[in-house]
């Protein structure tokens, strides 16, 4: 077996995830094409909204002896992205990892497989995404893995240190730099959608017209 443990990543500018704490996910889907996982990967507990910096973690099947090891590492503010190295049988995340990754202060997770402990994840209250349960668990068994490397989950690359944005409606990764201007963008654009839905609440207009679908239809209509 062999591990590799990178430095931790600089964590995002407080600034920055406030802004981007204020972004749905879907928002950002109007424009941006990469950085969004798998719309497999699913939230544990619905009604969250969650921000962080990306710590990864690449681990093989039924091994979890790493992630033990990271709970050790772990900051406030990070987010767990972990890589399964395409296993979909095993779960590394139940509830003792939980209990482990929320006393640290890690703010969210992402398993590129299945978890298990809905329930205790539940209790503990802490934002989980995965792609869905499993009752077969992994154990100590000492494979290897590595931390703080780039990763591929949910079909994504994330680099250690990305911008994490995990919602009910997905997870999307930025890389620090374009969080500011694109949360910025997208907070810009919620807001013009909003007083766009009051005007169809309020007076009565319709939304093709808002839109200007309807214009474009009946332009060519045949």
């Amino acid at each position: 077996m062999a591990y590799k443990i990178n430095p931790m990543p600089a964590q995002i500018a407080k600034q920055d995830l406030d802004l981007l704490a204020q972004v749905e996910t879907a928002t950002l889907g109007h424009w941006r094409h990469f950085g969004f996982l798998h719309r497999q990967i699913q939230p544990l507990i619905p009604g969250r909204r969650v921000v962080g910096t990306a710590v990864t973690i690449a681990i093989p099947g039924p091994d979890s002896t790493l992630l033990h090891h990271l709970l050790s590492l772990i900051r406030p503010g990070d987010f767990v992205i972990v890589d399964r190295l395409h296993d979909d049988r095993y779960a590394c995340w139940g509830g003792g990892v939980t209990v482990g990754a929320k006393a640290a202060g890690a703010v969210g997770a992402v398993v590129d497989g299945p978890c298990t402990d809905l329930e205790e994840i539940v209790q503990s209250d802490f934002p989980m995404w995965c792609r869905g349960i499993s009752p077969i668990t992994t154990r100590i068994y000492d494979l290897g893995g590595a931390i703080n490397v780039p990763v591929s989950v949910g079909n994504t690359v994330v680099m250690p240190g990305d911008a994490v944005l995990a919602d009910e409606s997905g997870v999307v990764v930025l890389p620090p730099e374009e969080v500011a201007s694109e949360a910025q963008k997208a907070i810009d654009i919620q807001l013009r959608g909003k007083a766009r839905e009051a005007s169809v609440r309020e007076t009565g207009i319709k939304l093709g017209d808002l839109s200007g679908a309807t214009a474009k239809v009946l332009a060519n209509l045949v």
